[in-house]
Order: structure tokens, then C-alpha cells, then sequence
């Protein structure tokens, strides 16, 4: 039976909308796990979309690596940036994408779970589409979308929380097709619902589904019909990248218990280890991969992981010690790792420099806690759950502060986006979330 109500709707900025189904019943829990939601907005890869200078399409950016192109920053003045707009939101924990002058934002507001596009200038209302919200919640007491939506060409792809997978026209939001992957693969509602943000590679959708017909599904990009499936695993809060291996363009995937390189073509294994912890844990970083190398890393005691993929898979370190990531994804440049280790909830986590190729920690840094980093040039974008926002110059010998600013009034574990110049946090606030708009940059 479909957890999902039949009816939906969909405004454009100058109609009207329809009558709206009524909100289903929702239960609340609190849980000292809430940051992990975050790996929802967490990683289309680099060779699947064809993004401009300036754009953010998918979850960490053009590559899905937290790498923004072609992104001037500057450092603000004591007042901190500039607020170009800000708009309220409803629940959830996706991370805002922009392609062109267009943003698409995805929330929850009582029983809708609703896509929008605004102007990423101005955060004027473009169109809005809505789809009634499956999710009945579970360990944390919001009931969003937790996975980041994914700007393909001309599409616009949602996965709700509830695992409800819809396409959508990037011009003007019609509705193209829905895949109930939940119902449809047997997949259990886990921790915090559905968080791993899709992929769309080889004119494919690529989801880490996690049920109990299949872990990884790829869907067809034009109609939703089933393309592969692949390995027999529950979903993680890790989402999927692209990457070239040996010169071979590979799906990499972390789920529940296992990482997995495969052919986005077919679906086919070229290579799968156990990674991660049972009981009480969650994967939810990003994978890496750099020259043949695939980096993985978790916090609860698993750690970090250097293989080299280049010939037969070695392992080339790994250790609890360098690198433990909750939720937030590494970025990498020129061999070395800036990145988050540490947990929230045990409030431990710093920010750390460490050799790529060694795992040695070079310096770190606890004023940050817990951050999402964005790379831009030679400067990190350092996003602090606090509401900060951090300007640093690369520098694998010290922690080199350029300029702070606390940017938003309450919590922000949300990833950011950077797209020529702006920078779009999320306030986490429930219902009362809001969309927030900083110029750090030049803009075009």
C-alpha cells in the first residue's frame, strides 16, 4: 500500500493554487542525534552535469566535492556581509541549489513537502510545487526533507524523506514523474528518514534506497523505470559522487555497512569493503576520490580510510585519529584534507589540516566545532553549526583567519551553497526555518 496521498499541486508565481490535501498526523521525539540530518544535504558528479562558473547544482557543488568554481571571495568588513534577502521556510534539512538566476529550495510546511524557485538575486518567487509529506518522523522531531535536490539540465530532481522521488520541469515546476522508492524496494524508515541525496549519472537517477529488494537503484531519468539495481545493504545518510577511476567513470557509494564502487552503466561492483560500525552509528560524509584514491571517513569509532584503487585495492591508512566525520564532507586540495572531525553532540569537533597522503594531522582548530568547509580557490568558507561563517586562507602549516561573522541567529546545521558570490545558509528552526542570502564575493 502507498504511504503517499494521491493529490498534489503546483503554483506559479502569478497563479493560483489548488486546494491542498489536509496534514497527516505526525509524531515528535528529540534526539541528541538531530546533526546527523545534515549528511541529508550531504553530496551529480562532475561528469554529469554541466555546470557554469557560479553555479551550485547539487549537493557540494559542481563535483559534488564542496569545490565551488570560478568563486572570488573577499573578506567583509567587521559588520560582517552583506544580507542581499531572506525568505521564511518550513522543515527540513536540504540544502539550497542554483543554477543560472535561479535557486531550488525544498521544505516541508504541515502536510505539503514543497519544491520552490526563486530568483537567487532577489529571492523573488519564480514557481512553487507541492507534494503531500509521507513522513510520520522518527528519532528527531523534524519532519523535512533532509536530501539536497539536484538541478539536471533542464530537471529538477526531489527525494522526500519519506523516499518519494519526483522529477520536475526546471522552467516551471510541472510535475514529470513520481517513484515511491520506499514502498516500491521494501526500505525501513531508519533514523531520521530518507537522507542520502541521489545522482544522476549515464541519463540515470542513482539512489542509496537501502531496502530489502535493494540497496542502490538506478531509475531512468526520463520515464522512472527501473534501469539496475545492486547490493543487499540498508540506506546511509552518505550521498553518492562521480568519479573517474582509472580512467573509468564510477558511481561511488557509502551505505549502512559497506563502500562500493560501481558502474553507473549497469550497475556492476568493481569494488566493495565493509566500512562502518553497528548499533547507535550513521555514515553520512561524502566520499572522495583523488588520483585513483578513495577517501572515506565516519565518525562512532570508525574513522578514516585511504584505498588506493589504482591496481589491485590497498589500503593506505587508516586510523580513529586523523579524521572522524559526523556529517559534514572533507575538501581536498594540492594533498592535503581541511575538514571537520568530531561529533555535535559530544561537542568535540574541530577543524583539521591532514596529509592526504599519510593521515598525519598537520594543525587543528577548535573554535569551529563542527563546519561545513567550502573550497574556493585558495580560501575555505568555514559554515560553524553555531551561525558563523569563517573566511581562511589554505595553509597546510597553520590556521590562517582572514575574517568571522555570525550570520545567523540560532542553529545552521544545514550545507551551504556558493554560487557566484552569494551564499545561501539554511536556519534550522522547524517551521520557522529561513532561507538566508550573504554576498562573500564577486558576482557576475
Amino acid at each position: 500500500m502507498s504511504r503517499r496521498p494521491a493529490f498534489t499541486s503546483i503554483e506559479l508565481a502569478s497563479g493560483s493554487r489548488a486546494a491542498r490535501a489536509p496534514a497527516p498526523a505526525a509524531g515528535q521525539a528529540p534526539s541528541r542525534w538531530v546533526a546527523v540530518l545534515c549528511a541529508a544535504s550531504v553530496v551529480l558528479g562532475a561528469f554529469s552535469t554541466p555546470a557554469l562558473a557560479g553555479d551550485w547544482p547539487q549537493i557540494l557543488g559542481p563535483h559534488r566535492n564542496g569545490r565551488a568554481d570560478g568563486e572570488t571571495l573577499q573578506a567583509w568588513k567587521e559588520s560582517g556581509p552583506k544580507r542581499l534577502w531572506s525568505r521564511n521556510v518550513g522543515m527540513g534539512y536540504a540544502g539550497a541549489v542554483v543554477q543560472g538566476n535561479r535557486t531550488i529550495v525544498f521544505h516541508r510546511v504541515g502536510g505539503d513537502e514543497i519544491v520552490e524557485c526563486w530568483n537567487v538575486a532577489t529571492g523573488e518567487p519564480i514557481w512553487k510545487t507541492t507534494y503531500p509529506a509521507a513522513y510520520r518522523g522518527g528519532v528527531n522531531a523534524d519532519l523535512g526533507p533532509r536530501c539536497t535536490p539536484i538541478i539536471h539540465k533542464d530537471k529538477v530532481i526531489v527525494y522526500g524523506a519519506a523516499g518519494d522521488l519526483h522529477v520536475l520541469q526546471l522552467s516551471d515546476g510541472a510535475k514529470l514523474w513520481t517513484k515511491e522508492t520506499w514502498n516500491d524496494y521494501d526500505a525501513p524508515d531508519g533514523y531520521f528518514g530518507a537522507g542520502s541525496s541521489p545522482l544522476v549519472a549515464d541519463n540515470k537517477v542513482l539512489i542509496n534506497v537501502g531496502g530489502s529488494r535493494a540497496a542502490i537503484v538506478a531509475l531512468s531519468l526520463a520515464d522512472g523505470q527501473e534501469a539496475w539495481t545492486a547490493l543487499d545493504d540498508q540506506a546511509s545518510y552518505s550521498s553518492p559522487t562521480l568519479a573517474k577511476i582509472n580512467g573509468q567513470l564510477r558511481a561511488v557509494f557509502v551505505t549502512r555497512m559497506k563502500a562500493a564502487v560501481l558502474d553507473p552503466q549497469n550497475g556492476e561492483i568493481k569494488y566493495q569493503a565493509t566500512f562502518g560500525a553497528r548499533g547507535p552509528t550513521v555514515n553520512a560524509a561524502t566520499p572522495l576520490v583523488v588520483d585513483n584514491q578513495l577517501f572515506l571517513s565516519a565518525a562512532y569509532g570508525v574513522g578514516a580510510r585511504l584505498v588506493d584503487l589504482s591496481a589491485e585495492p590497498k589500503v593506505v591508512w587508516q586510523n580513529d585519529d586523523s579524521m572522524s566525520s559526523q556529517y559534514t564532507t572533507c575538501v581536498t586540495v594540492g594533498g592535503i584534507l581541511y575538514g571537520s572531525s568530531g561529533r555535535e553532540d559530544f561537542r568535540n569537533g574541530d577543524l583539521r589540516c591532514v596529509d592526504w597522503k599519510s593521515g598525519k594531522v598537520l594543525w587543528s582548530e577548535k573554535k569551529t566545532g563542527v563546519a561545513h568547509v567550502i573550497l574556493a580557490g585558495q580560501h575555505l568558507l568555514v559554515s560553524t553549526i553555531d551561525g558563523r561563517i569563517l573566511l581562511l586562507r589554505t595553509n597546510p602549516k597553520r590556521y590562517e583567519q582572514l575574517a568571522e561573522a555570525r550570520v545567523v541567529d540560532g542553529l545552521n546545521r544545514v550545507l551551504p551553497a556558493l554560487a557566484n558570490g552569494r551564499l545561501l545558509l539554511r536556519k534550522s528552526s522547524g517551521e520557522r526555518s529561513q532561507m538566508i542570502c550573504l554576498q562573500v564575493g564577486k558576482t557576475n
